[in-house]
């Protein structure tokens, strides 16, 4: 399986803490719906990303109305907060820190929050000036299933397709760090500043995504 050779970076600063409660799930598009939207890309991206480390670039960052998505595999991003699933025994690549926080103002938990990874901002792409914020909510699919995940860490400026433990364990992907993974198949879409509150709720990540997915599928 494919193995990503660094994630996390340097926390940036604290999300802002939002008290509401988590919304309930919402039920949005299908996988079919969102793949069809994105079955043509316009590239944004300058020049092509590699899966991973010391393989060829042949990934573009794509563009369809205000959202982004590429087609990737999946890596096992397990940074954050120790657990017994993500610590240093488990994830040999192990950081104890996200580049975003919760709206705590901790890491995220790869095993309890579905999260993804964008790559640090370069001349290839950078997310930033793209209008994708911190904790921005994309649809991630894999063999028809969605599963909605925010922003929370960055990767290697050369190297895409990456989300947290949680987010693959619910795609039905071996969320094994180590040795888990898949190789394709994976595509991320994401929603520019479509932030939900709390950011590391997933009743609260789903139903932003949901809403998000469905005016785009509208769209």
């Amino acid at each position: 399986m494919k193995r990503k050779t660094m994630t996390a970076f340097a926390a940036l600063g604290l999300l802002p803490a939002i008290l509401t409660a988590s919304p309930a799930r919402a039920a949005g598009p299908t996988a079919a719906q969102l793949l069809a939207k994105v079955s043509s890309c316009t590239v944004a991206s300058h020049g092509k990303y590699a899966t991973d480390d010391g393989e060829a670039s042949t990934v573009n960052i794509c563009k369809k109305g205000s959202a982004f998505f590429w087609k990737a595999d999946m890596d096992i991003d397990c940074d954050g907060v120790r657990t017994s699933n993500c610590n240093e025994n488990t994830d040999p690549w192990y950081q104890d820190q996200t580049s975003f926080e919760t709206s705590a103002g901790r890491p995220f938990q790869a095993d309890k929050t579905h999260y993804f990874v964008i790559p640090l901002p370069s001349s290839r792409f950078n997310y930033s000036s793209s209008g994708i914020k911190p904790g921005s909510v994309a649809a991630i699919i894999y063999n028809n299933k969605v599963v909605y995940a925010v922003f929370a860490d960055e990767g290697p400026d050369n190297i895409i397709g990456e989300a947290s433990y949680a987010t693959a364990k619910a795609l039905g992907i071996d969320p094994d760090p180590d040795t888990g993974g898949v190789d394709s198949g994976v595509t991320y879409i994401v929603f520019p500043g479509k932030v939900p509150s709390p950011i590391e709720s997933n009743s609260a990540i789903d139903s932003k995504g949901a809403s998000a997915a469905t005016a785009f599928v509208n769209s």
